[in-house]
């Protein structure tokens, strides 16, 4: 039994840090695509490269080719 309690927290534990993680991620990513958008110094059209890079730059480090849409 405790070791089972024990277990049930370490579980809990990580999927806190795993989260989290992912939550620090999109905000780091989110806050990026943010300054892209509202950096006046860049052209429509450069806002737009801007947030293409920072989408190039997750699909590079993560090794994804493609991102894919998930919907419920």
């Amino acid at each position: 039994m405790v070791t089972t309690a024990v277990n049930r927290e370490l579980v809990r534990v990580i999927a806190e840090e795993m989260a989290y993680g992912v939550e620090t991620a999109v905000e780091c990513w989110m806050t990026q695509i943010e300054l892209a958008l509202a950096d006046t110094s860049l052209s429509t059209v450069g806002r737009l490269q801007a947030v293409r890079e920072v989408v190039e730059n997750y699909k590079h480090l993560t090794g994804k080719v493609q991102i894919d849409c998930r919907r419920a």
